[in-house]
This record gives C-alpha cells, sequence and structure tokens, in this order.
C-alpha cells in the first residue's frame, strides 16, 4: 500500500531514530525492500510473568496515517486479558486517544507498559481477565508458562546485542554499590634544562676524589700528628755532635703535645752535670798518659 510522500519520510526519519537509540527493552525490524513492512520487538518487563520473552508486534500504515492510527497485531502467542487469540491488542492509544503527533516508538511503549499492568476490565480474553481478578497467582503461572514455550528463544534476538540509550546512561549516572575507587595522579617536576657551561667543564662540577666540595682535601688526624711525632723525636734523640749536658737539658725541656709532664727535679739535673763532667776529667788524664 503506498502513502504520500511526506509519511515516507516522516516514517523514515522515526525508524531511523529508533534504530539509533532504541528506549529501553524496545527495537524495530524493517525490509530493506519495503519501508512501510515494520516489525516491533518487545522485551517481555522484569518482576512480570512475561519476563525472559520477546513479543513481536506487526505494523499495517493505511492511507489515512497518521490522521489515524496504524493497525497493529502481536504475532507472539501471550496470556494477557487486553491481547486476544488472534493478537488484536486493545488499548486506547490505538483507538480514541490516537494522536496524529503519535509514531511507532509511542505504541511499542504503550503495548510494553500494558504487560506491566493488564486492565481485566477491558479484557478481550475473558478467561485471562477472571483468572487475573479471582487469582493472580495462577494468572502468572499460566503466563509465565505461555512466555516460556512461545516467546522466550534460546538466543535472544540480534537486535538486543546493543544496549539501548537509556540503559546505557543508566550504567553511567547510576552509582556503583561498591566502595568507591579514588585515582591519584602523579605529577612529576619538570626536568631543569641541562646548562651548557656545565657540560663543557665537567671537572668544576665533579669534584677530585680526594677533594671536598670547598675545594680543600681533607687530613686526618694522623696526618696532622705526623710533623709533631718527627718533631718530638727530632728533639728527644741526642744528635752525635752534640754534648750530654746539652742532650740532658733538651730532654728536660721537651714535652709532648697534648700531654702535661711535670719538670724534672734540680737535685736530678745538678746530680747528672756532675757525673757528666767528673767522666769527661778521666778521659783527658788517660789521653795525657798515654801521650
Amino acid at each position: 500500500m503506498s502513502v504520500r510522500p511526506a509519511v515516507l519520510r516522516r516514517l523514515m526519519r522515526e525508524l531511523t531514530e529508533l534504530k539509533t537509540n532504541p528506549p529501553e527493552g524496545i527495537r524495530v525490524v524493517t525490509n530493506e525492500d519495503n519501508m512501510l513492512d515494520v516489525t516491533g520487538i518487545i522485551q517481555g518487563p522484569e518482576g512480570t510473568p512475561y519476563a525472559g520473552g520477546y513479543f513481536k508486534v506487526k505494523f499495517n500504515f493505511t492511507e489515512e496515517f497518521p490522521a489515524a492510527p496504524p493497525k497493529c497485531r502481536l504475532l507472539t502467542k501471550i496470556f494477557h486479558p487486553n491481547v486476544s487469540g488472534a493478537g488484536e491488542i486493545c488499548v486506547n492509544t490505538l483507538k480514541k486517544d490516537w494522536k496524529s503527533s503519535y509514531g511507532i516508538g509511542h505504541i511499542l511503549v504503550t503495548v510494553k507498559c500494558l504487560l506491566i499492568y493488564p486492565n481485566p476490565e477491558s479484557a478481550l480474553d475473558e478467561e485471562a481477565g477472571k483468572l487475573l481478578l479471582e487469582n493472580y497467582e495462577s494468572y502468572c503461572e499460566r503466563a509465565k508458562l505461555i512466555t516460556s514455550v512461545h516467546a522466550t528463544p534460546k538466543v535472544p534476538p540480534p537486535e538486543f546485542a546493543t544496549p539501548s540509550s537509556s540503559a546505557a546512561e543508566a550504567s553511567t549516572t547510576t552509582p556503583s554499590s561498591s566502595a568507591p575507587t579514588i585515582s591519584t595522579t602523579i605529577v612529576h617536576p619538570p626536568s631543569l634544562p641541562t646548562n651548557p657551561i656545565v657540560k663543557a667543564l665537567p671537572s668544576m662540577t665533579s669534584p677530585h676524589p680526594l677533594q671536598s666540595s670547598n675545594g680543600f682535601s681533607p687530613v686526618s688526624a694522623t696526618e696532622k700528628e705526623k710533623p709533631q711525632s718527627k718533631e718530638k723525636e727530632r728533639h728527644v734523640s741526642p744528635s752525635p755532635l752534640s754534648t750530654a749536658d746539652s742532650n740532658v737539658g733538651e730532654a728536660v725541656n721537651v714535652t709532648t703535645p697534648g700531654t702535661t709532664s711535670a719538670p724534672a727535679p734540680a737535685k736530678a739535673i745538678k746530680r747528672a752535670a756532675g757525673t757528666t763532667s767528673a767522666t769527661g776529667v778521666e778521659k783527658r788524664k788517660k789521653a795525657l798518659k798515654r801521650l
């Protein structure tokens, strides 16, 4: 059936939007050869006896569209008060509440809401409506059984491989129940530029192994004491050309650095002087006798 070009352009825009940003749990399938051959797929809402099922809705557009609603029929068998055995759907949106601004997406969302809130007062399936009013548990068991047999495929339709835009937004905006993770970013300070003068003069930046940072070579304590020890040896050891008296005097006056020594007694000095003089006189006498 042919429709006006303006209506066809509107359908193409709406179908493109539904495929690009589909509502949650709703997809559309089109025929490339015929744009008016449109089938909607509704995923059974969680928490209802239709969860796990996928229900196909067939659209038939007339020449009066969009002034009049399209004819819709549920292709998938379902146990629902507002869906007849032939698949006719009883919803006010497709009758008196229809507006020309409505489209395919609005109809599919309305049918999905009908799966969540069935209306037993305007039932097309009298058995389902009566069971819903009298025994809700029995109604749910019967609806689940029909859904598992006729509406639950082994593999979900390929159109549901891509998540809907609303589901993606919910996953990004809903905070996670787990503890929040705090990401820390370590900012490294920028490396300082190398001075070309420092590169050219490595000897100025790297001191000699035996030199300190101020340019003076460290002197150990033992090296400082070496000159003092030599001086001590020079004063203590008597020279072969010196006399005993001078050596005795020098030995008495020399003190070791860092220590305090008491001066020799005057009697000891006199005694040593007298002994040395007597020894000298005897040596002279012996020399004169030899002559």
